[in-house]
């Protein structure tokens, strides 16, 4: 390693991510259509002369001090266990890591949804490929990380949030197909339109056994399926097929399928409707997005329900939903440039007036993935 390297602090930059649709479909081969935006972790990284990392947070009172001999998860840990997770990944696939000091700073809403956790991820395996001249690619880094929180922190997360925070582009969506990973560059015109993400700041509770649960149903609802169709993933089921044999499925996994069928077929309308820049129809599509996540994928909750359904109200709204994991967190909304700050002011008082909790809202605009900046 040159002894610039050594020397010198390196400062690196991922963004958080919002999914426009294709929600809870990634696990079952589905198509999503997220963006990269411009609320980010920062990680100022230094190669140190000896095998200790030292994780530390500006947005946390606490450092974590282990050695590149000793990665395990450990609770107490808490937010260090994702950048751990990536280093015992490179390491376990053969590469030479050095010790660093690692300070981060984010301002993504932590729990809101917007996956800081994955930006996490990629910021730490950008940073260690970069100083320890690791050669991966930008797909390989997304499916690195999303085996870390998989397999080190026990989250059987999809591979949409990875994927976009490494491969996003300024002013394009990520239509991604999850089975295979091909993806294509979708341009998303926004300047007549923002994008206006809601926290509720409603806790998200529960989010990894109920995300755990939903998935299971999805698989169970699959293996049913393949008694009478020829199917690998269940987002290769068709509307037309699905209701042939929706009668075959329990209720409840026959609701969360019909969710990840109907959901997919609207990702592809979604795109299609983004390259004619038509941002009516492409509302539509949030609307019923929403609709299928509360009442069919039961993700939802009380505070997103009502934020959504105060944002259309509000004159100049194309389409609102929730959008992450659910359970709390963020809604989406697609407003009229010179409605947007009058959006907010009414949706903030309505919300605050049904909820007695004070939301936030930050206006997103679409950024490249995870990069060096300095």
């Amino acid at each position: 390693m040159k002894k610039d390297l050594k020397e010198k602090i390196h400062l690196f930059q991922s963004p958080g991510r919002v999914n426009l649709i294709g929600e809870h479909i990634d696990y079952s081969g589905g198509h999503v259509l997220p963006v990269a935006v411009d609320r980010s972790i920062f990680l100022s990284a230094s190669i140190r002369n000896d095998r200790l990392l030292k994780f530390k947070s500006l947005n946390f009172n606490k450092e974590i001090v282990r050695s590149l001999d000793d990665i395990t998860f450990r609770k107490e840990d808490d937010w260090a266990n994702y950048p751990k997770g990536v280093v015992k990944l490179l390491q376990d696939s053969g590469h030479r890591l050095q010790g660093m000091d690692l300070l981060y700073e984010g301002n993504i809403p932590i729990g809101a949804g917007l996956s800081s956790s994955a930006a996490i991820e990629l910021v730490t395996c950008y940073a260690f490929c970069s100083l320890c001249s690791i050669n991966m690619k930008r797909e390989d880094m997304a499916l690195l990380c999303q085996k870390a929180e998989n397999e080190f922190v026990g989250m059987r997360c999809g591979i949409m949030d990875q994927f976009i925070i490494s491969l996003g582009q300024k002013g394009h969506a990520l239509f991604l197909n999850c089975q295979n990973l091909n993806y294509e560059l979708v341009p998303f015109k926004t300047d007549n339109v923002s994008i206006v993400v809601g926290n509720t700041n409603k806790k998200r509770n529960l989010v990894n056994s109920e995300y755990n649960k939903r998935r299971k149903d999805c698989e169970d609802g699959l293996e049913i399926l393949r008694k009478y169709l020829d199917v690998g993933y269940l987002c290769d089921v068709t509307p037309l097929q699905f209701e042939e044999y929706r009668g075959k499925l329990p209720d409840i996994i026959r609701r969360r399928c019909e969710h990840a069928v109907y959901e997919n077929e609207r990702v592809k309308k979604s795109v299609s409707a983004l390259k004619k820049n038509d941002i009516d129809a492409f509302g539509n599509l949030l609307m019923e997005s929403h609709n299928s996540l509360r009442d069919l994928y039961e993700v939802s909750c009380p505070e997103l329900d009502i934020m959504v359904e105060e944002s259309l109200k509000v004159e100049g709204v194309f389409g609102s939903r929730l959008t992450g994991a659910g359970f709390g967190g963020c809604t989406l909304s697609l407003v009229r440039n010179d409605r947007a700050e009058y959006f907010i002011q009414q949706v903030s008082e309505r919300y605050y007036k049904r909820t007695k909790i004070k939301p936030e809202f930050y206006v997103c605009s679409v950024e490249d993935g995870v990069k060096e900046i300095i």
